[in-house]
């Protein structure tokens, strides 16, 4: 079997590796780290083997291109004061995605990694687990872990 066209990779896949970037950088780099995902894939696509999991090799793509920007970010400069006019700043109609975002951004690495790649890519836990170079049971615990702390974060937040 050989491999599809490269388009058919995107249009099958972009949005699970959106997804994954928003989980790791949040909302406003992932479109970035999505780009730099597709052409990383795109020069390497010649290269795959026929039966590779194009999936599980995106998302390991976009988790390496996520570690980049993070990395990238500690090192930019932090920047002082908001403009008055911010309409991030306007609380009046809140954004649950970004309450989400937040929430998952406070879990820690092994809890966040584990739930982005097990439930917003939908990959099998063995593959997380060779991702993150862990064993299967840890990613298992890991995720189970993330998603309980998301749950009780969520629904202290929602609590008037």
């Amino acid at each position: 079997m050989s491999l599809p066209p490269f388009e058919q990779v995107v249009l099958d896949h972009s949005q699970v590796v959106l997804h994954v970037c928003r989980a790791l950088v949040g909302p406003h780099d992932a479109e970035d780290a999505w780009s730099e995902t597709f052409l990383a894939a795109l020069t390497a696509y010649p290269r795959l083997r026929d039966d590779s999991y194009i999936r599980g090799w995106l998302v390991t793509i976009a988790h390496r291109k996520a570690i980049d920007r993070l990395r990238a970010a500690q090192r930019a400069p932090i920047p002082i004061g908001t403009l008055p006019n911010d309409p991030s700043l306007d609380r009046s109609a809140p954004d649950r995605s970004l309450d989400l975002w937040h929430s998952i951004a406070e879990l820690p690495v092994a809890q966040r990694s584990a739930v982005v790649y097990h439930y917003i890519a939908d990959l099998p836990y063995a593959q997380v687990a060779k991702m993150l170079d862990r064993n299967e049971p840890a990613v298992r615990r890991a995720a189970a872990d993330g998603i309980a702390k998301l749950r009780t974060t969520i629904r202290r937040e929602d609590i008037p």
